[in-house]
């Protein structure tokens, strides 16, 4: 089990074995290592979420969509829409 959470230096960016990635603050599944792939960002990239419901999405202004822990709220990051792995999907 992986946790989701940023701290200076991203330990999971090339972390490819099985399993399920949860929020560092409360435990709460959100991405599968399944949904992972290799990106350019310094951070973890994943196509989708577990469930629907393991993350709670936040429009801003302009750009990207803040993504939160759909149970306890803890700040993700963002989800960049058509920036996944194959045309059509997001990249959180």
């Amino acid at each position: 089990m992986s946790h989701c959470s940023f701290s200076g230096g991203e330990e999971y960016k090339n972390h490819f074995q099985p399993g399920i990635y949860v929020c560092s603050e409360c435990g709460h599944e959100l991405f599968s290592s399944m949904s992972k792939f290799e990106h350019s960002s310094p951070w973890p990239a994943f196509s989708q979420t577990i469930r629907e419901d393991s993350v709670s999405k936040h429009p801003e202004a302009l750009g990207p969509i803040k993504v939160c822990c759909g149970k306890c709220g803890n700040g993700l990051g963002h989800e960049f829409l058509y920036d996944g792995p194959r045309e059509g999907l997001s990249r959180f």
